[in-house]
């Protein structure tokens, strides 16, 4: 190859070089925040859901588009740091798991748009003005959880006839009592007399199973929030150890050996808020879209765990079980 040739194709590789970073360097990377309450393996398997999902939707997650997770692994004071924390971040969208952190997300940011998802009562908590107008930075999915309480005590009836005093385990957070009452609305038409117990740390745990115990609970009843998806562990141990059938709102509780659980998938709802940060991430206001309800709710009966109880599950609540874990 003679040196003129050389010349040319160094020059040529040169400016290609050169092109090809100029062009990257036009390219817009952005950024998602997740904050989350769960322990590790809860927050890993929520943001892996979400980031399969983005990846589904055409984004290339890791180059032009960077996750940045923040879990306060139950500690709930943490919140208002990691919210900043995102905030610096200079994210374009951030996800929020539940009510309180999406309340601490609202309080930090009313331009920056946050999805939610697992909050109980969207409208009943400000964060929007109607499900199908938003009106304000936030949009995304909801379980409902207060109009399924009831129905959630009807299923754990249906499973175990002798429930009579049903303990019903509480956090302090804003989207509980609402659940409670309906508990409680639903009780008093099936004849359930209920206790409520405030159960949020491990140091309590002799004493609200002594409480149980001395109140003579045949029966427990887990209200969904953030506390107690980072307590999931705990709160199915309370129920092993008093040998109570327990009634859970995600299918995470049935999964570490609850009972029964009764509400949407989870990996469903993780997929639907990846839609919505994808929308807003192509340019939609998250005012403009409709929060978005389950249409299909799963029963899920833990097999194992109800051998161990000795408690003989209906055929027909088996067959309408959406997955049973042998």
């Amino acid at each position: 190859m003679n040196d003129r040739r050389k010349l040319l194709i160094a020059i040529g590789a040169s400016a290609l070089g050169i092109s090809w970073r100029a062009f990257a360097q036009t390219q817009k990377v952005q950024r998602v925040g997740i904050l989350l309450a769960g322990s590790v393996s809860t927050a890993e398997g929520t943001s892996r859901e979400i980031e399969q999902e983005l990846r589904r939707l055409g984004h290339d997650v890791g180059r032009n588009l960077l996750v940045l997770v923040r879990n306060a692994e139950g500690r709930l004071e943490r919140f208002p740091t990691l919210a900043a924390d995102l905030i610096a971040e200079k994210v374009d969208v951030i996800i929020s798991s539940g009510t309180l952190p999406t309340q601490v997300t609202r309080e930090a940011t009313s331009t920056i748009p946050i999805v939610f998802f697992g909050v109980t009562d969207p409208v009943g908590s400000g964060f929007v003005q109607t499900l199908a107008r938003p009106g304000y930075n936030l949009t995304g999915v909801s379980p409902i959880n207060v109009d399924l309480s009831a129905k959630r005590l009807e299923i754990l009836k249906e499973l175990f006839p002798r429930t009579s005093r049903v303990a019903v385990l509480v956090s302090d957070e804003s989207n509980v009592p609402s659940q409670v009452e309906q508990v409680q609305i639903g009780a008093k038409r099936l004849g359930i007399s209920t206790h409520v117990v405030r159960f949020v740390r491990r140091e309590e745990f002799d004493g609200v199973s002594k409480q149980l115990r001395t109140w003579r609970a045949n029966a427990m009843f887990v209200p969904d929030s953030s506390t107690h998806s980072y307590n999931v562990k705990m709160l199915v141990e309370l129920a092993t150890q008093l040998g109570l059938p327990a009634m859970y709102a995600r299918d995470r509780y049935t999964d570490a050996g609850g009972l029964v659980s009764y509400g949407p998938n989870s990996a469903t709802m993780y997929r639907r808020t990846a839609y919505f940060v994808d929308r807003i991430l192509k340019g939609a206001k998250p005012a403009d879209l409709p929060v978005e309800l389950p249409t299909h709710f799963e029963l899920v009966i833990n097999m194992k765990t109800a051998k161990a109880l000795g408690i003989k599950i209906p055929q027909s609540l088996l067959a309408r079980a959406d997955r049973v874990i042998e």
